[in-house]
């Protein structure tokens, strides 16, 4: 990381402060997320004792609250307008707003098809989304399962990695004996 594009509490205040009091979605270094989670990493990895402890804990959640505020700050302004503008946003910040523009799809996909009297189409989205299937985590001791496909599923161990279909594995997140793992590809 170079010196221009370190950051340190003082200036990551100073950013939130400019982002907050603008209506419009400021620039930043396209690598700020990035180098702002090298900042709380770093503070993190150090060690003290007594207060100097507590102060370097205060850094932490100070800077925890400030990066909520920004995320929130930029994206709340992307929803605002009918047409968002991308040209200042972060590449980490329009990660979360395909998820937003896919949920726009989908409501219109399925209002069309509930209006327009496609009802093999919603049944065929309703199967598919039931049977998907989801990558999971095991944290405790499950039996075997009979998943909504009618397939055979486990037993698992704690740590055990498998792939369930969607609503089995819902159900086995609510009740916290396993938690999805995310594949990046």
């Amino acid at each position: 990381m170079s010196e221009q594009n370190e950051i340190d509490i003082n200036t990551f205040h100073s950013i939130v402060l400019r982002e907050t009091e603008s209506d419009a979605i400021q620039e930043l270094d396209p690598n700020f997320y990035r180098n702002l989670s090298d900042f709380i990493g770093n503070l993190k990895k150090q060690e003290f004792d007594g207060i100097e402890s507590k102060i370097k804990q205060a850094l932490i959640d100070m800077a925890s609250d400030l990066t909520s505020l920004l995320l929130h700050a930029r994206l709340e302004k992307t929803t605002k307008s009918e047409v968002i503008d991308f040209t200042n946003l972060l590449d980490e910040e329009k990660f979360i707003l395909d998820a937003e523009e896919q949920k726009r799809e989908r409501l219109e996909m399925i209002f069309s098809a509930t209006i327009n009297g496609k009802s093999k189409f919603l049944e065929s989205i309703s199967h598919n989304h039931k049977t998907k299937t989801v990558v999971l985590r095991f944290l405790k001791e499950v039996d075997e399962i009979v998943g909504v496909d009618l397939e055979k599923y486990g037993p698992f161990k704690p740590e055990d990695i498998a792939t369930i279909p969607y609503e089995n594995a819902q159900a086995l997140v609510t009740k916290k004996v396993a938690t999805k793992i995310h594949w990046n590809d």
